[in-house]
C-alpha cells in the first residue's frame, strides 16, 4: 500500500475534546476511525475512547497482515464496541450508558470497507467531487431525503446534531455498510465528526481535501470549520487519506508498507494522556481514573470474546 494520511484533533469552544480518533496499518490493511462522545464530563469521551479503542486493538489483533472478512470485521467491532460500552457503564454504576457516534474504515487490496453508527461522516473524493459516502443516522437527514429540506437548510438547521442511532446508550445501534469502493490513485477518503462537516459546506471541503496534500488541506479545512462556527465551534476531529498506489513524482510524507514485517503494525491513537488533553480542563487523578476504567472495560470484553 502507498498513501499519505494526516489527522488532527481540535477542542474548539468547548470545555472538554469528546472527539477520538485513531488510525493503524499493517503491510497489507489499514483502519481508520473517528467517534465523537455524546453526554457529560468525562462520560462522552470515555464512550469515545472505548469504541475507537477497542476497534484498534482489534484490528491489530485480527490484521496479520490482512483482515480474512473486512466487512464482519466491522460488524462484530462496532457490535462489540457497543457494548463493551454498556458493561463499562454497568462496571461503574453509572445512572445511564454513555454514547457516540463512531465512523470506521478498512482499506484493504485497493478496496474500501466502512460503517458507521450516528453522524461521524466519511466521504471519498475523486476528480473533486464526492464519489461515496456516509448518510448520517438523524432526522434531518430524513428530511431532506424526502425533499424536505435541501442540503444547506439541514447543515443549519437547529436539531442537525440529534442522532437516532449511535454506540452505547439503551438501544441497539443501526450500523449502516458501504459497498465496496475500488479506490484509484489521487483519492481522498475523509472521516470527520459534525464539528467539520457542520460549519462548512460539500464544495468548501472537496475543494479543500481534493485539491491539496491531506497535510496542507487538513489544517485548512479546520481553520475555515472554526472561523465559521465561531464561538459555538464544537470539537473538530479529521482524518484524511490521499491514495497512491500509482504515484506520481511527489511522494513527500507517503507511507509505503511492503517493506513492513508481517506481524507489525503502526498505530496513531489520541486518548486522555494526549499533550492536547492535558490541555483539557480535566485533572491528573481525572484522566489517570478514566485510562484505567478504559483499560479494565477494553481487557474484559477482549477475555470474554476469546472465551466464548
Amino acid at each position: 500500500m502507498k498513501f499519505s494520511i494526516f489527522h488532527e484533533s481540535r477542542i474548539g469552544k468547548r470545555r472538554i475534546n469528546q472527539d477520538r480518533l485513531s488510525y493503524s496499518y499493517s503491510r497489507e490493511s489499514l483502519f481508520m476511525a473517528v467517534a465523537d462522545g455524546m453526554g457529560g464530563h468525562l462520560r462522552g469521551e470515555v464512550a469515545a475512547q472505548v469504541a475507537v479503542q477497542y476497534l484498534t486493538d482489534a484490528f491489530e489483533r485480527e490484521s496479520s497482515p490482512r483482515l480474512p472478512d473486512p466487512f464482519l470485521f466491522l460488524s462484530w467491532g462496532l457490535t462489540n464496541a457497543h457494548q463493551a460500552i454498556i458493561d463499562h457503564a454497568a462496571a461503574q454504576g453509572l445512572p445511564e450508558v454513555p454514547r457516540t457516534t463512531c465512523v470506521a474504515c478498512i482499506v484493504q487490496d485497493s478496496v474500501a470497507y466502512w460503517a458507521h453508527a450516528g453522524d461521524s461522516r466519511l466521504y471519498v473524493i475523486r476528480d473533486g467531487r464526492v464519489l461515496a459516502g456516509t448518510r448520517d443516522h438523524s432526522r434531518v437527514q430524513a428530511l431532506v431525503d424526502q425533499g424536505q429540506l435541501s442540503p444547506d437548510e439541514a447543515r443549519r438547521h437547529p436539531a442537525r446534531n440529534r442522532v437516532y442511532s449511535c454506540l452505547g446508550g439503551d438501544h441497539t445501534p443501526q450500523i449502516d455498510f458501504s459497498r465496496k469502493t475500488t479506490l484509484c490513485a489521487g483519492d481522498v477518503i475523509a472521516l470527520c465528526t459534525d464539528g467539520v462537516w457542520g460549519p462548512v459546506d460539500e464544495e468548501l471541503l472537496v475543494a479543500t481535501l481534493g485539491r491539496a496534500n491531506v497535510k496542507d488541506g487538513v489544517p485548512r479545512l479546520l481553520d475555515e470549520a472554526e472561523s465559521r462556527a465561531g464561538e459555538t465551534c464544537d470539537n473538530l476531529s479529521l482524518i484524511a487519506l490521499n491514495w497512491e498506489e500509482n504515484y506520481g513524482d511527489d511522494t513527500t510524507g507517503m507511507i509505503e508498507t511492503t517493506t513492513m514485517p508481517l506481524d507489525m503494525h503502526t498505530t496513531l491513537m489520541e486518548d486522555f494522556d494526549s499533550p492536547r488533553a492535558r490541555d483539557q480542563d480535566l485533572t491528573e487523578d481525572d484522566i489517570d481514573r478514566a485510562i484505567e476504567e478504559i483499560r479494565g472495560a477494553i481487557q474484559k470484553y477482549s477475555r470474554d470474546e476469546r472465551n466464548e
